[in-house]
């Protein structure tokens, strides 16, 4: 089963909003840049994915559609009750992503669209978030009918199932092959020159072909298309091999000192990554540069690679690094527009031999990071930081239209008033 949350962002959004509930609504990017989220009626009023916001500022007045900034706190927290519940319903389950989570149905009793609208019943009573359920016996399959159950809605009532062969090659035969997992916009294009358009025709292709013309990935998906599992549940999350945390400004930066701020900030915010997922660092590649669309003397970029002495978690160590090799790359002169942090080399804790020569992070320092992430999970991030690391800086995104943080901050709370 995978369920998958109907234009999640915007939902979030209107959960709270319920004035807006017939309203079209988008999402904008970082610095309200672009559209990258779009209900329904967004959609079908002609907002285009992806459009630079200023170039549909005033079709966006004009059609009275609503934009908001992202309010990446706020989806997150939705995200992580959405989640919760789903996995109190069910005993194997992989998150696949912000609004997607699969569900392992094999040897579940009873009728498994029933248990998926009950689901989506909790779900939307609990959050308020709409969500719709595909059940197929791959996980493409999975994916495909999710997809075809909100597209259809008003038949599937949001839950489809393909497990029967007839009603599965009826749905094939229906969606574009470009809607199916993991065909993206060029292997589309190559493969509509072959002439598979629908999913269907991937379907009947022959496995051997598709797998010397293009891979052994689009090979398994034909095959999961047919019924057959080459997909596995990963119910363990495996730890990321690279943790990037980075973002423009929301204003050109020109000093050492601003910059400092924002390469501090990532760096904690990529060591906080880190420790949730119980790795350690051993290099980090620090890197800034300016608008790359001006006068070719007002662009430059840079970065610097600094191996640690050891690998490690521990914030103040990481910051220390991080601005030794800002001082490195830091030109006077230049408008600069981004900052980014890249920890590398990430080992897991005891999968890795010491050096006999080299110091290793003190128990202490595993006692005060820990500290530190829970104060900061019980009082919200920031609470707790490196005395560089600014609490609102003035390089920060730009977020002209974002919502409260209605389930994060005491201060912002939804009031309900009678």
């Amino acid at each position: 089963m995978l369920l998958d949350a109907d234009s999640f962002y915007c939902s979030c959004e209107r959960v709270f909003r319920p004035d807006l509930k017939n309203t079209p609504i988008v999402v904008l990017s970082n610095n309200d840049g672009a559209v990258v989220a779009r209900c329904k009626i967004a959609k079908r009023l002609g907002i285009k994915m992806g459009v630079p916001f200023f170039q549909v500022r005033d079709e966006l007045k004009r059609l009275n559609i609503k934009a908001f900034s992202s309010n990446y706190g706020l989806y997150a927290d939705m995200s992580a009750r959405m989640m919760t519940i789903i996995e109190s319903m069910v005993d194997r389950s992989e998150c696949y992503s912000i609004d997607e989570i699969f569900v392992g149905a094999s040897g579940m009793r009873g009728s498994l669209e029933d248990l998926g609208r009950q689901i989506k019943a909790r779900v939307y009573k609990c959050t308020g978030l709409p969500v719709g359920v595909g059940i197929g016996t791959t996980k493409t399959l999975a994916k495909l009918a999710s997809y075809s159950a909100k597209r259809w809605h008003n038949s599937t009532g949001g839950v489809l199932d393909l497990r029967d062969p007839d009603r599965r090659n009826r749905a094939l035969q229906h969606v574009d092959v470009g809607e199916v997992w993991g065909v993206g916009r060029r292997l589309e294009e190559r493969l509509k020159m072959m002439g598979i358009e629908k999913a269907w025709h991937l379907a009947q292709y022959d496995a051997r072909s598709i797998r010397k013309i293009f891979s052994v990935t689009l090979e398994k998906t034909l095959r999961e298309l047919r019924g057959i599992s080459c997909i596995d549940l990963e119910e363990v999350k495996q730890p990321k091999q690279m943790i990037c945390t980075s973002r423009m400004f929301g204003q050109r930066v020109y000093t050492f000192s601003a910059l400092a701020e924002s390469v501090a900030s990532y760096t904690a915010r990529a060591a906080e990554k880190l420790r949730v997922q119980q790795s350690l660092c051993q290099v980090m590649r620090v890197g800034i540069q300016t608008g790359m669309h001006g006068l070719p003397e007002e662009r430059y970029s840079n970065g610097a690679v600094l191996n640690l002495p050891y690998p490690t978690d521990d914030t103040r160590v990481l910051v220390k690094y991080a601005l030794h090799g800002l001082k490195h790359i830091f030109r006077e002169g230049y408008a600069y527009s981004k900052s980014e942090i890249l920890l590398m080399d990430l080992k897991q804790r005891g999968e890795y031999s010491l050096d006999l020569f080299q110091p290793e992070q003190s128990a202490s320092a595993d006692r005060l990071m820990g500290t530190m992430d829970k104060i900061n999970q019980k009082f919200g991030r920031g609470t707790l930081r490196p005395v560089r690391v600014a609490a609102e800086p003035s390089w920060a995104m730009r977020r002209q239209f974002m919502s409260q943080s209605y389930t994060t901050r005491l201060d912002q709370l939804w009031c309900v008033r009678s």
